[in-house]
């Protein structure tokens, strides 16, 4: 046992010495622009990894020692003055950092007056949350806890740091705090925007993720300016939206990457650190007045992490915007710029408020922050119980990590520091400030659909899994079809052979089309992040995926269909190879859009890749030849089955396309020496002759437009259900609680 002394649980490793001529790729080119802010502004804190004892007594001055003149930790905790002086002197620390001067930015303030005052510049948004609680299901039955009565608040120009261990609920309370929850989750509490009970309208805030879903294709630059295109006003011009995008490029650091394409699991591209600046980048681009970040450090070395959160901080002072952001854990110079700390353990809530008096806080219950030691370290490790070591406190005793938490949340509850904090949300509650007005993304929608298109080509043309791989699977299948039923002639036995062949094609290469559902699902994940943030709406990436694809499932529905189509030998006239390639680009327009609705609805590419071939082969068994029509069994599989499923359209419009006009002999006994391809779709394939072959193909189209109306038509009711469905399951908790 240490003796009062010494620093309690761990002793602090000496820093290690920088070197000047030391390099960092990823963020030189953003340190240097920082740099010279820094200088020649005079700003507190001091440039990152500064040497020199200019620094470190400011360092001193700002709380890594726990107590003035030096002493040691474990004596100054005995030496505690009163309480009262104790939270007095925090609470005026705190008003005065609250009440600091706004940092001005020459070259933001530059660029909004060279572009137009496009943000908002009004009150901004005042966030409030009392008595938040999260549960999910158990997995013994049950339900299990998130978050624990959770209070806080965040004002216009401040960034609040949500800090804690993994798994202490700091995503939980974004998410919540944004309205994304999931359906099973279940939320009590209440959460207020501008003291009012108001939804989070599409265009008001955004969300940086901590998954960086991003279209792999693409490089920095376009990227970036596509999501400005979608975005910015129609007002604002397409110079103007690309030096938006290039301004902000340059403010995250991406100068010399970008024209370097992100890069997936197929192709190597931008590092972790850069792909989470691309996010950033993409969500700052309009200011948005309500900003959540979600680990936005992860990736980033220290000195990126000091540059990338200096910016974002700058911004939000600027323009008033509020910002949340969960941090893991943060270098000392990253902690020092944010104004309010949300620090969690377990889903309980430690402490909430000032980062300048953090310390003091600790310090009052006997863990203060040695000297030299990054703060954010010593309070994550004092609340992490994953490791549950012994705590040191003053005077030798020691405390297991769960009766510490224990210990400073029942402090935090009684404390001086949890009053100030009401009395704060109390009043914003009372301004009762703006209603948020409601409306989604600033660009039209026929801007929004010409963008879309253009990006999904592009990215379409650039992944191979897409269709290029599709369209060589199809070429070689089709050459397998040509060279079996290769000129197939006019025999007796060509019925059967033609009735075969035109099934494989309506039916396996159209079930081949399956194969690109893994990349759609990597669009759906874009839309989905993009679509929470307001970028644009359903009916406009429903426009550009339909219009992006055609021409090259056109492109695979002809070049390999007229190797199959000639090699067999079908009717040559242009009239029928026309009726046959739309027949085809039709089928495999539809099950695209099936899948669409299957990945709406599943969005797992392995599940969804076995749903879809499931669907398919239902309906193939119902299309018209493995179980002639008139042979069906009436009560599901005839009435309705027969007539939904898109085969037997595609299966009657080849074989209308094929077999009229034809005359083939008859080899049955008793019977006139030819037959006639009419009499062959009438009585051997039981083919509805009321109709031509172009009304199937129009019947094929018609479903193309159904299915894809049923995707929008299920994407917009769980975007309204949800909802419904938490606010449900909320109800039974508040009368339980009651």
């Amino acid at each position: 046992m240490g003796s009062p002394g010494d620093v309690p649980r761990w002793k602090p490793s000496a820093s290690s010495t920088r070197k000047e001529n030391d390099h960092d790729p990823e963020t030189e080119s953003l340190a240097s622009e920082e740099e010279a802010h820094v200088i020649s502004d005079k700003m507190e804190p001091n440039f990152p990894f500064s040497t020199g004892l200019g620094s470190l007594n400011a360092g001193l001055n700002k709380g890594y020692q726990s107590s003035p003149n030096n002493l040691p930790p474990h004596t100054e905790a005995i030496k505690t003055p009163p309480l009262d002086s104790q939270i007095g002197r925090s609470l005026d620390v705190e008003l005065n950092h609250s009440k600091q001067p706004l940092i001005q930015d020459d070259s933001v303030m530059s660029l909004d007056n060279y572009l137009g005052e496009v943000g908002y510049r009004g009150n901004g948004i005042f966030l409030t949350w009392r008595d938040l609680s999260v549960t999910v299901p158990g997995s013994k039955g049950g339900r299990r806890s998130i978050l624990e009565g959770v209070n806080g608040y965040v004002e216009p120009g401040e960034v609040l740091a949500v800090m804690g261990p993994s798994g202490c609920g700091k995503s939980t309370l974004l998410d919540a705090l944004a309205g994304r929850l999931g359906s099973k989750t279940k939320q009590t509490g209440e959460i207020l925007i501008n003291g009012r009970k108001q939804t989070l309208a599409f265009g008001t805030s955004a969300y940086v993720t901590q998954d960086d879903t991003l279209m792999t294709t693409l490089t920095v630059q376009e990227a970036v300016y596509y999501s400005a295109q979608l975005q910015l006003p129609d007002s604002m011009s397409r110079a103007q939206k690309k030096q938006r995008a290039e301004a902000t490029i340059r403010e995250m650091g991406l100068q010399d990457a970008i024209n370097t394409r992100i890069g997936g699991w197929s192709s190597k591209g931008l590092s972790g650190g850069q792909k989470r600046r691309v996010s950033i980048c993409i969500e700052i681009l309009t200011r948005p007045k309500l900003l959540f970040l979600d680990e936005p450090t992860s990736g980033l070395d220290s000195a990126a992490s000091y540059h990338v959160m200096n910016r974002i901080i700058k911004l939000a002072q600027q323009d008033r915007r509020t910002v949340i952001a969960s941090i893991h854990q943060p270098s000392s110079e990253v902690f020092e710029l944010f104004h309010n700390l949300c620090l969690l353990s377990s889903g309980r809530l430690v402490y909430f408020g000032s980062t300048s008096a953090t310390n003091e806080f600790f310090s009052l219950n006997g863990f203060p922050c040695p000297t030299m030691r990054n703060p954010s370290d010593h309070y994550l490790r004092t609340i992490n119980k994953d490791f549950d070591n012994d705590v040191e406190q003053g005077l030798g005793q020691s405390m297991t990590t769960v009766q510490v938490i224990d210990v400073l949340v029942k402090s935090y509850k009684s404390s001086e520091y949890l009053q100030h904090v009401s009395k704060t949300m109390y009043e914003i509650c009372q301004q009762k400030g703006e209603t948020l007005e409601k409306g989604g993304s600033q660009a039209g929608f026929i801007t929004q659909s010409l963008v879309l298109t253009k990006r999904s080509f592009v990215n379409m043309y650039r992944d191979l899994g897409y269709y290029w791989l599709r369209l060589a699977i199809y070429i070689a299948l089709c050459l397998c079809v040509g060279t079996i039923f290769y000129n197939i002639g006019s025999s007796f036995g060509s019925i059967q052979a033609r009735g075969s062949m035109l099934m494989f094609v309506a039916s396996f290469l159209t079930f081949v089309a399956i194969g690109g559902f893994p990349s759609f699902v990597e669009d759906m994940k874009i839309f989905t992040r993009e679509r929470l943030n307001g970028h644009y709406g359903v009916g406009a990436f429903v426009v550009g995926n339909t219009l992006s694809s055609i021409p090259y499932l056109f492109l695979i529905s002809v070049l390999p269909g007229a190797m199959a189509y000639y090699l067999v030998g079908l009717q040559k006239t242009l009239d029928h190879f026309l009726c046959f390639a739309l027949v085809l680009f039709a089928c495999m327009l539809l099950v695209e859009s099936l899948m669409m609705i299957v990945a709406s609805v599943v969005p797992d590419f392995l599940m969804g890749i076995i749903t879809g071939a499931g669907i398919q082969g239902v309906l193939m068994l119902n299309g018209g030849f493995f179980r002639l029509p008139n042979d069906l069994p009436e009560p599901f599989w005839r009435y309705p089955m027969y007539y939904i499923s898109f085969h037997k359209y595609a299966y009657q419009g080849f074989y209308k396309n094929e077999f009229e006009g034809l005359i083939f002999p008859n080899n049955e006994v008793r019977q006139p020496a030819t037959i006639t391809g009419e009499e062959i779709l009438r009585n051997t394939w039981q083919v509805g002759m009321g109709y031509s072959k172009w009304v199937d193909l129009a019947i094929l189209l018609g479903m193309v437009v159904l299915y894809r109306f049923m995707f929008l038509g299920i994407v917009k009711f769980i975007e309204k259900v949800k909802p419904i469905l938490r606010s449900a399951d909320a109800a039974p908790s508040k009368q339980s609680a009651a």
